[in-house]
């Protein structure tokens, strides 16, 4: 601790750090400009407890400044990390060795920084700790010079370097913890002491005690383990967030496709000038040596389960109100956990309704949501989920897993891409519905929305969309070009978001996809007739409908659209219009647990504008079947097949399956499901399944969620054997449909002859397969 101006009314208090002689000689040098600026003597004090304690003595009201000495990075020596040993050796950055400090103060003296923190009369500082509750004055000032520090060192090296201090003491050294403490005791009919330790014991678990040196080191971690891949970021949101986040917190919800996710979209928003966020984590990740260091990086580890405890409950939500009123960032995974299927997941409201609440008792004028779509052209991981959804265990992480995990980054798997949706206003999402859980439900599925309209189309996604709804059969170049070419004239005609701007005409663009599909062995290809033929590898129909799930929401109305012109076929409606719609709610209605629909009046105006798309005079003479049949037979591509058939199958599968199930309000659900997939298996066998993608435990959970919604199970109605047996017909009958939309696509694939002109899209690639 360092006095000047000792003349002066109110003088000046240096609070220095523990320092290595070479920050002691650095600063004593400052301190000596700073005196021959002034004209006043300077005397210096150790920052010691007896010092601080002294200094809260004074009654001269002193003014505090916090000094400390900083090291600037070496921005000539960056380079991206090749290997882990490598990565493990990194040193921190900003704070280095004494032998470092000599040496670069000798070759490098710009790079040694001393910093002024704001500076505050210790009368202030009085008055701030009485308003927190009390607590001990010496302490306090410790505290809040290391944060004025903090802020000054953001000033000098960037929003990367924001990290939390204090986050324990300063939550629990106030008069609101005290309260809160008393309370739950009260209620919980528990004693003071008891709940105060487990509600500390719990911000201990959880808190992401954060370090530069951990930064520094998770940094080049990320770029070791993420290496499999070249970053695409779209730019275009990111002046809008940067303006947002001067003034408040902003909470990334990100789609949750693979355990990369935070290491791919981390250095997207350090990139581009945002700070670090406060990843919410699972404590299933929180293994050694991952977990110590991504903990004290910005993970906050939290229990997966604890809806029985309710000190935990308000732990959290008081950490959660701290990180806002302090406006630091915040990321999660809105499904939950990654998507098993490629498609995002119904999103999950535990966290979002502990932010609300955290919102609603914090200082914060409002928080921003921030919906961001992950998209890969390949996943390592992406086989090891289709196995568990064909009935695998899933296996356990562990340091063994790991090890396996970043060796498999090794190879190359194309690009990540990260879009960034509309922003959410938090406060005006609440404000929309009087009922909390409501306005939480309804803010959950429009950031969902969110993320799926900016969830770009990818080669990888538009290669497997063509291999898909074709059952078992192979594919010639120019079979591949007849079906892409309409695709890609379709997304055209709805300027649908590509993956970085992606030209999805170019042949050169297609042929790469393909050639990633090749080499990871979803595709395969045989040479040895007169011509070369691609197909879906063994037991890739899961992986496949994974890519190819990335973009299904863009063709969801279009698919239903063409099941609704065969329903017209089939029942001759009376009044087209009418049942029309009506047959097209009870599609929605069926798969609405599965997809994200739009409200029904605009769901109803989708659907208009994709008849349009198929024959813009389909309204002319709807009551004429031979006017429907020849709308649907001008129809190209296709798509009914391509993104319903699997699902409506797995529906089936389920629904003839509870026509054997007891009724009764006691229901085993895994027993059920693993019948389900022994009937998909002997359906599939005997050719009754159009592809193995349909036997996917991940479609009959969700068919069950339906099924509940429905009360067909659980329930111990007599009519339930009836609304079972309708719901079988009802599947039946969709399925039927779909596989006469699926019939009519292969029609036109038959006469597909020799090198068709639309075969040019993707032209022949053998030639450099054969390299």
């Amino acid at each position: 601790m360092t006095e000047h101006g000792a003349q002066s009314t109110h003088p000046t208090i240096y609070l220095t750090e523990p320092m290595t002689e070479t920050e002691e000689r650095a600063l004593r040098t400052w301190l000596g400009h700073q005196e021959s600026e002034t004209g006043s003597p300077t005397v210096t004090f150790a920052n010691t407890d007896q010092a601080l304690s002294a200094l809260t003595r004074r009654d001269d009201d002193p003014m505090v400044t916090p000094v400390r000495v900083v090291w600037l990075p070496d921005i000539t020596n960056g380079h991206r990390a090749q290997r882990l040993r490598d990565v493990l050796s990194a040193r921190d950055p900003l704070h280095l060795g004494s032998n470092a400090q000599r040496r670069v103060l000798r070759s490098d003296p710009a790079r040694c920084r001393v910093i002024e923190g704001d500076a505050a009369s210790m009368s202030e500082l009085r008055d701030r700790l009485a308003e927190r509750g009390g607590g001990s004055l010496p302490d306090f000032i410790r505290r809040q010079a290391a944060l004025a520090l903090e802020r000054a060192e953001r000033n000098l090296l960037g929003t990367q370097y924001k990290v939390s201090r204090f986050v324990v003491e300063e939550i629990t050294d106030t008069s609101r913890f005290t309260a809160g403490i008393k309370n739950l005791a009260s209620r919980l009919n528990l004693t003071v002491v008891d709940v105060d330790r487990r509600a500390r014991a719990d911000l201990d678990e959880m808190v992401a005690a954060q370090s530069r040196r951990a930064i520094a080191l998770w940094d080049q971690l990320g770029r070791y383990f993420s290496r499999a891949y070249r970053l695409d970021v779209d730019t275009t949101r990111f002046e809008e967030l940067r303006e947002l986040n001067r003034e408040h917190s902003l909470v990334f919800l990100p789609s949750h496709r693979s355990y990369l996710d935070p290491l791919v979209l981390r250095p997207a928003l350090l990139a581009n000038d945002l700070p670090l966020n406060h990843v919410m984590g699972g404590l299933n990740v929180s293994f050694w040596p991952i977990g110590p260091i991504s903990k004290r990086s910005g993970t906050v580890f939290i229990r997966r389960k604890f809806d029985g405890d309710e000190i935990y409950k308000w732990t959290l939500r008081e950490y959660m109100r701290f990180l806002l009123n302090k406006r630091f960032n915040l990321e999660w995974y809105i499904e939950g956990g990654r998507s098993r299927t490629g498609k995002l997941r119904p999103p999950r409201y535990g966290l979002l309704t502990y932010l609300a609440k955290a919102f609603q008792s914090s200082d914060a004028s409002d928080v921003y949501l921030v919906p961001v779509s992950l998209v890969y052209d390949q996943l390592y991981e992406v086989s090891a989920m289709a196995a568990e959804a064909h009935g695998a265990e899933k296996r356990k992480e562990s340091i063994r897993w790991l090890v396996g995990y970043v060796r498999a980054q090794g190879q190359r798997r194309g690009v990540a891409h990260v879009t960034v949706g509309r922003p959410l206003s938090l406060r005006d999402s609440l404000a929309q519905e009087d009922d909390l859980r409501r306005a939480i439900q309804k803010t959950g599925i429009e950031v969902s929305h969110r993320i799926n309209e900016v969830t770009p189309i990818t080669a990888s996604s538009l290669v497997m969309l063509a291999f898909l709804g074709i059952e078992d059969r192979a594919l010639t170049v120019p079979e591949l070009g007849f079906i892409l070419g309409p695709m890609v004239d379709y997304m055209t005609a709805r300027k649908l978001p590509t993956a970085g701007d992606v030209d999805l005409t170019n042949p050169q663009v297609i042929r790469k996809a393909l050639f990633t599909h090749l080499d990871s062995g979803v595709l395969k290809r045989f040479d040895e007739g007169n011509e070369r033929v691609y197909y879906l590898g063994r037991d890739q129909g899961l992986v496949a409908a994974f890519y190819r799930n990335n973009t299904i929401h863009f063709l969801l109305v279009r698919a239903i659209a063409e099941m609704v012109l065969v329903s017209a076929v089939d029942e001759k409606f009376a009044d087209p219009l009418a049942d029309g719609w009506a047959e097209a709610k009870a599609i929605r209605d069926l798969l609405k647990f599965e997809f994200f629909f739009s409200d029904k009046e605009t769901f109803q105006e989708e659907l208009r504008a994709e008849l349009s798309l198929i024959d813009p005079a389909w309204e002319s003479d709807l009551s004429k079947t031979e006017h429907v049949e020849h709308i649907l037979s001008e129809v190209r591509p296709y798509l009914a097949h391509r993104v319903l058939q699997p699902f409506l199958e797995a529906y089936e599968v389920v629904a003839d399956h509870l026509l054997d199930a007891p009724v009764s309000e006691d229901f085993d659900e895994k027993t059920f499901v693993a019948g389900c997939l022994a009937l998909a298996q002997q359906r599939r066998l005997r050719q009754q399944l159009a592809s193995s993608e349909s036997i996917s435990s991940e479609l009959f959970a969700t068919a069950l969620q339906l099924a509940r919604n429905r009360k067909l199970i659980e329930v111990a109605d007599p009519e339930v054997p009836e609304r079972r047996l309708a719901f079988a017909r009802e599947v039946r009958t969709l399925v039927r449909r779909v596989r006469e939309i699926r019939a009519l696509a292969h029609v036109k694939l038959d006469q597909v002859k020799g090198a068709d002109s639309t075969a040019q899209i993707v032209g022949d690639p053998g030639a450099e397969l054969d390299r």
